[in-house]
């Protein structure tokens, strides 16, 4: 009983650089793989559809992975749980850099999911050791760096693919990881774990994990176009039954995975509908504009490759990952809600602006510039601002669920985006025609306003 009192150790500016830095590299590992698609599809002899599962894969591993880590986290310690994940990413990134063929690398991607659980586990470390103010500060920092790791993925794919192979993108990383993790180990002083006579909520586990990778795989498929209305109907009552399912056992669980009144606070409800909408915007433009770029120049496209698409979205990851620390400040200062209604404000009247006037390579730049620190800006408010209003003890598991809801979020806008560019799709070329980029930006820009609609109806919930 004496180890609950004592008052945690505050840490110091080491501590939050080692797991920024740890960020960083995670955020890197996770990206090598949009840029490097086409040609790992070269290299391992597959049809797009088969190159898209190693992206997707770590998405659904991740979805999975983060509420079930952050609970751990919660009940045993950040720092213990936060190690072992890195065990199995690095054991993922390693498996990744020698795999001979696609399965391999399939199974590499489901081990490196496991690091969207590593987000949950820093904020509980943060959590824990800072006071409040400091602490969301703090935790946007540490999403910057991983969003940051998502621009150095993107740009050096293409280039260790060429030097080395492309082997070498998933092992670099990965070596920066096995090298940063004894540095967190070392810097970051011990959470104890939280004191409890009852066990883990294993049949909650399940069910929500079961729940979230159906649904994933669900929406892979009914998005993609390839399931019959029977079919796709089936996934849906199988995602509802596993849903309804996990509800009635955390209802009756002594310990729950996840208390449901938490759920159903109005500042927990609202952050969950406003991050799920602002990411499907988020995620239509993150789709929508590199498929622009790369439309032959002949038509009303740009003919860019690879390398070079890199380049044009560079300028939008590196105002993503300062607008993710900015996020943590702007909580702070200003509440989640004004953050939000600003951020949806620009998002929606870009890609309205988009939709009409598109014709310079500039104008995408731009877009992606804007839309992308609205998005990190409002979405980082809102999980700075649930970490700090939350019970300590529930920290892992409520940021968690919003980290799996931005991926989500992001995964639904991606396939929306896509089977908008497939229904305007030429029969003849099999290219998308020009209207159906003005049918997607439009669409996104409409998303973007609904969260206003959204702040507006929850107006007192939001505010935290």
């Amino acid at each position: 009983m004496s180890e609950a009192v004592v008052s945690p150790v505050r840490i110091g500016r080491l501590s939050i650089g080692a797991l920024g830095i740890l960020a960083l590299a995670l955020g890197t590992l996770q990206s090598v793989v949009e840029p490097a698609l086409p040609l790992l599809q070269r290299e391992l002899g597959v049809s797009p559809a088969e190159g898209a599962l190693v992206g997707n894969t770590l998405l659904i591993t991740g979805a999975v992975v983060a509420p079930v880590a952050g609970k751990l986290g919660d009940r045993y310690g950040g720092k213990r749980v936060l190690l072992w994940l890195m065990a199995v990413v690095s054991a993922g990134g390693l498996l990744a850099g020698l795999a001979p063929n696609l399965p391999v690398l399939l199974l590499g991607q489901v081990l490196q999911g496991a690091m969207v659980g590593a987000l949950p586990l820093s904020f509980i470390l943060v959590r824990k050791h800072l006071p409040t103010g400091e602490s969301q500060v703090a935790i946007g920092l540490v999403t910057a760096l991983f969003t940051g790791g998502g621009l150095v993925g993107t740009l050096i794919a293409g280039p260790i693919a060429e030097t080395l192979s492309w082997h070498g993108m998933f092992a670099l990383p990965t070596i920066a990881i096995i090298a940063t993790t004894p540095a967190v180990m070392w810097l970051m002083p011990h959470d104890p774990p939280i004191p409890s006579d009852d066990g883990i909520d294993w049949p909650g586990v399940v069910l929500l994990s079961g729940t979230l990778l159906a649904f994933m795989l669900g929406l892979g498929a009914v998005t993609g176009g390839g399931l019959p209305p029977l079919a796709a109907g089936a996934v849906v009552v199988v995602v509802a039954a596993l849903a309804s399912g996990w509800v009635a056992v955390e209802r009756r669980a002594a310990a729950p995975m996840v208390d449901l009144r938490m759920l159903a606070k109005p500042a927990m409800r609202n952050a969950f509908v406003l991050t799920f909408v602002i990411t499907i915007s988020f995620g239509m433009v993150v789709f929508l504009l590199p498929q622009l770029f790369a439309i032959s120049a002949d038509g009303y496209g740009f003919g860019v490759g690879t390398t070079d698409i890199g380049l044009f979205l560079m300028p939008g990851a590196i105002v993503g990952a300062v607008s993710d620390s900015v996020g943590g400040i702007a909580a702070r200062r200003f509440g989640p809600r004004a953050v939000v209604t600003v951020g949806a404000v620009v998002t929606a009247a870009t890609m309205i602006a988009l939709a009409s006037v598109h014709t310079a390579a500039w104008q995408l730049v731009l877009a992606k510039v804007l839309t992308a620190f609205a998005a990190g800006v409002g979405t980082t408010a809102l999980l700075a601002g649930t970490a700090t209003a939350v019970d300590a003890r529930d920290t892992g598991i409520a940021t968690s669920l919003l980290v799996v809801t931005r991926v989500i979020g992001v995964a639904l806008g991606a396939q929306v985006g896509g089977a908008i560019l497939a229904a305007g799709a030429d029969p003849m070329s099999d290219r998308p025609a020009e209207s159906a980029f003005v049918t997607g930006f439009a669409v996104a820009g409409l998303v973007a306003a609904l969260s206003l609609l959204v702040v507006r109806i929850t107006k007192k919930g939001v505010q935290t």
